[in-house]
């Protein structure tokens, strides 16, 4: 969906990085992934954007 937006985002995988998914998991105080932060605001994880979107709310938080 934010490649469809034209989105510019970091992907940082944690598979196979047990010290990378800890401080994830820290953050975002979930284990699962993706987590997704939108500048320094936790928005969790897949179904959560998804859930910004269909409540037209996702484009403000992207400023598109």
């Amino acid at each position: 969906m934010l490649q469809s937006k034209q989105v510019a985002f970091d992907e940082i995988k944690v598979d196979g990085k047990p010290q990378v998914r800890a401080e994830m998991a820290q953050k975002a105080g979930r284990t699962s992934v993706p987590q997704i932060w939108i500048g320094s605001r936790h928005i969790g994880g897949c179904d959560d954007l998804f859930a910004l979107e269909r409540a037209g709310k996702l484009d403000a938080l992207l400023h598109v």
